[in-house]
């Protein structure tokens, strides 16, 4: 790879990466405004909207979308006559969760072990970097040879579907011929990877009050209602005694047909401790990327330190549902709700709220932009074939997009490998992903633009 003019070119450019992506990362941009200031949001923006400008973008825009987050916008012609290519990432991140669970401070990133850390650095905040290094390698070794639109999202990690519902009331701003998604993954770090289909998802809160107040448990323990017992009823139907998803009427029985995922590998990857059984039924693969998966993100409840002896008159817990491609989302939360409300125990009052949604997605790999993107790993990649691979995460615009341009071909590719422990803590970016990522997307912008690698 290092003969090639735009390798070279990127490589030089890396030291520089490193810098932005530090500054770009100590940013605290959880589009969660109760926990992390909006500012801090805001001051992320900002850095790509300046990013942006300084690289010769026009119409450089921060979107101000409806869930109340803003997404930077920017257009690059290219030559007259040329194709259309829309790259997108997000800027905003996950909550750093248990921030002594960090080795380093998560929003400082800090090389390690030949590998960058801090919060976004893969997902998505290095996809920013990404697409700047490729623009940066192509204007350099004879200019960029399409026009390129980027949109650069603020809220994907909260599902509040701003920048769906904002491209919907605007459905020309990011009309392309072709949409390269930098939030995805390579199956492992080494092995190029375009993802052909994502889950969808629901996210919905569950509340279960049972009493007007809470009851000392020695005196009305056993005849009380205890609303908390009552949600763990509710929680545990969700399961099969093989930890398979079971929402009542949601199929959950669909095959992977592409790449397979080593159950030792994936062992390792997800680092399951020693005798944990994984669950569910099915492939490794099928499991992850075509069936439905539930998961309780969280409970509100007393914490074990102060607790007292008390049954206790409501809880609420933030369930997760990963729907398969092939099933409606909306569809999909109306069978979780409905089947919360009929397990729900002893007469209970429930409600179920809906707080975030997004379809499934599934690509078309026979789509001529699918080899560019072929002919262009296998450059970055030397001696690797590109690989097909389903990824069991959400990024709802692809399907708004899909939508709203049916002629415009998505492929979906990014520095996620599973080292890098997205939404997890310690989560980390492979600076050799970066490079040969960045690689990769240059020669495609130049391979689909019809030149040669």
């Amino acid at each position: 790879m290092s003969s090639n003019p735009v390798a070279v070119t990127v490589a030089s450019l890396m030291p520089r990466a490193k810098e932005e992506l530090t500054e770009l990362v100590a940013f605290k941009s959880v589009a969660d405004f109760d926990q992390f200031p909006r500012e801090e949001s805001e001051a992320a923006a900002h850095w790509i909207a300046d990013a942006l400008t300084a690289e010769g973008f026009q119409d450089v825009a921060l979107l101000d979308t409806p869930d109340g987050t803003q997404s930077v916008y920017g257009f690059l012609p290219g030559p007259e006559g040329a194709k259309t290519v829309l790259l997108y990432a997000h800027y905003d991140v996950q909550p750093p969760l248990d921030e002594a669970g960090w080795t380093t401070p998560p929003f400082e990133l800090t090389e390690r072990d030949g590998r960058w850390y801090g919060r976004g650095a893969a997902d998505c905040k290095g996809g920013v970097i990404m697409h700047l290094l490729a623009l940066r390698a192509l204007k350099a070794n004879g200019g960029v040879p399409v026009h390129v639109k980027i949109i650069v999202e603020g809220s994907e990690e909260q599902g509040t579907g701003g920048l769906e519902r904002y491209a919907e009331e605007h459905p020309d701003l990011l009309t392309a011929d072709t949409v390269v998604i930098g939030d995805a993954g390579n199956f492992r770090a080494g092995l190029p990877t375009v993802t052909t289909t994502l889950r969808g998802m629901t996210l919905v809160r569950v509340r279960i009050d049972t009493l007007e107040g809470n009851l000392h448990s020695g005196q009305f323990g056993g005849a009380a209602p205890d609303a908390l017992a009552a949600l763990v009823r509710v929680l545990d139907s969700l399961r099969a005694e093989d930890g398979s998803t079971t929402v009542d009427g949601l199929t959950g029985d669909s095959v992977w047909q592409g790449i397979q995922y080593d159950e030792e590998q994936f062992r390792k990857d997800a680092k399951v401790l020693d005798g944990v059984q994984l669950i569910g039924s099915g492939t490794v693969a099928d499991r992850i990327w075509a069936r439905p998966a539930v998961t309780v993100l969280g409970i509100d409840c007393p914490p074990v330190v102060g607790a007292t002896p008390s049954v206790q008159a409501n809880a609420r817990a933030l369930l997760s549902l990963r729907v398969p491609p092939g099933v409606d989302a909306a569809k999909a939360t109306e069978l979780l709700r409905a089947h919360v409300e009929s397990h729900t125990p002893w007469g209970a009052r429930v409600t179920v709220e809906q707080i975030g949604q997004g379809q499934a997605f599934r690509a078309d790999p026979a789509s001529p932009a699918y080899q560019a993107m072929a002919d262009a790993m296998a450059v970055a990649y030397p001696g690797e074939e590109m690989q097909y691979a389903g990824q069991g995460g959400s990024i709802p615009l692809c399907n708004t997009l899909a939508a709203l341009y049916p002629k415009a071909e998505i492929l979906l590719i990014g520095l996620s490998e599973p080292e890098a422990q997205i939404h997890a803590v310690n989560e980390s970016v492979s600076p050799d992903e970066l490079e040969r990522l960045s690689v990769a997307e240059a020669l495609f912008l130049r391979n689909y633009a019809g030149g040669a690698a």
